[in-house]
């Protein structure tokens, strides 16, 4: 039996003020400055920038969903998804603790980024899944060949029955990335197709991490320009930024070659871990988290949010914030799976926490103080940009000073709501 709880969290109300006070100064960067199109587009000439519309928002939607839950073996498992700065919602995600019957100890986990639309994302996370084991490669003798096979011929089947489907509803320009973790008892199976990423964590340090299918990549630009593609700005044909996805049709005409050997490539690059006791926890995410963070950093932040926090879905709304601090411009959306060997709540993790936020909250003081003895006002943009430059010791490992930025702000909300003039007495009334 699957066992999962889905609830809602909101970005709390002082970050929305930030998004608020900090309009104007970032609104035509992220609208056209930086990013350009949305992927799998081509970005629009400067005279026809008013005829195309932006791919981002004038400010972020901050609203996250989330999801836990449990299966056999210990483990654990969280959601936390964000639409962000995008100006539509694409991603998509299928979390399976238990398939059931005889694979009651498998768990089936992915993340699908879709791109010029969520239809075909949306598809792939509802169909994935039943196509994979209906190859009858996944099985409780664990056979790794099969399995992976399975996995290989479980995608490809999937964008089969896609291509039907985009034909009759019109999907033939949308496409998403998948990534996949398919875990039993002994190893642990990742399917990658494109550019979000599976990463593993073993005794603190990635393990394992799956690698990202660009169009200049030597072997994947190989495969475009002999299907009659060209890679132009890193980008097919111009255009698409991901050298394998499924759906993408417009990508996969070539008559004479097989759907693994078209432009795009629906094919996921598969491997095989052997699980171990020393396994911490396993992340699934879309690349707006990896455009912000590397492979050790976020390692390195969820194994000390691990110690301070025991609700995976905090750990993983840390996460998306951490990443829209530092630039994501995407949707983001992450799984965090944890393992027996996870870390665990620690006394002094926790104390060194809350000095830490101790210390942020003076520093934050201090620097208010300072403005205004200066003469100058104490805008919160003008107060992180001081404690920026500062050396604050204890930040997060991989987070540094972004991590802590909801903290920061709490701090100079209360700074600014002690130090409001007081109206004299009677003069209200007056």
């Amino acid at each position: 039996m699957r066992t999962a709880r889905k609830g809602s969290v909101e970005m709390p109300a002082f970050v929305r003020q930030l998004v608020k006070e900090t309009e104007k100064r970032v609104s035509s960067f992220f609208r056209g400055g930086r990013g350009g199109a949305a992927e799998g587009e081509t970005p629009g000439d400067g005279d026809r920038e008013e005829a195309v519309p932006s791919p981002y928002l004038d400010r972020p939607v901050l609203d996250k969903a989330t999801e836990d839950g449990c299966g056999r073996w210990g483990v654990t498992y969280a959601l936390g998804s964000m639409q962000g700065w995008r100006a539509n919602m694409e991603d998509f995600h299928n979390c399976v603790p238990q398939l059931g019957g005889p694979l009651a100890d498998w768990s089936f986990f992915a993340v699908f980024d879709g791109h010029a639309g969520s239809a075909v994302a949306q598809y792939c996370s509802q169909q994935l899944l039943g196509h994979i084991l209906s190859t009858g490669g996944v099985g409780p003798e664990d056979d790794p060949g099969k399995v992976k096979a399975g996995l290989v011929t479980g995608f490809l089947q999937t964008d089969r029955h896609l291509l039907a489907a985009a034909q009759r509803e019109g999907w033939e320009r949308g496409g998403t990335t998948a990534v996949a973790a398919l875990v039993s008892p002994r190893r642990i199976y990742f399917a990658n197709c494109g550019d979000s990423r599976a990463v593993l964590c073993r005794s603190g340090r990635v393990c394992f991490s799956t690698e990202d299918h660009k169009p200049y990549h030597p072997l994947e630009r190989e495969r475009v320009e002999s299907a009659g593609g060209s890679v132009c700005v890193q980008r097919i044909n111009g255009s698409l930024a991901v050298s394998r996805a499924l759906g993408d049709f417009s990508y996969k005409a070539a008559g004479d070659r097989s759907p693994s050997q078209q432009m795009v490539s629906p094919e996921p690059e598969v491997s095989a871990v052997e699980r171990s006791a020393a396994d911490e926890f396993l992340v699934l995410a879309c690349d707006g988290v990896w455009d912000a963070i590397g492979n050790e950093d976020l390692c390195a932040f969820i194994h000390n949010r691990l110690r301070v926090c025991t609700d995976l879905r905090d750990v993983c709304c840390q996460v998306i914030d951490l990443c829209l601090y530092k630039g994501s411009l995407d949707n983001i959306s992450i799984i965090l799976l944890c393992f027996p060997g996870a870390p665990q709540l620690s006394a002094d993790a926790l104390h060194q926490e809350a000095e830490l936020e101790d210390l942020l909250e003076s520093k934050v003081a201090e620097i208010y103080d300072e403005l205004c003895a200066r003469g100058e006002e104490p805008d919160l943009l003008s107060v992180l940009t001081v404690l920026a430059s500062s050396a604050i010791p204890g930040l997060p490992p991989g987070g540094g000073i972004q991590s802590k930025r909801n903290c920061i702000i709490s701090a100079y909300y209360q700074q600014r709501e002690t130090r409001k003039p007081t109206v004299p007495n009677g003069l209200g009334d007056a």
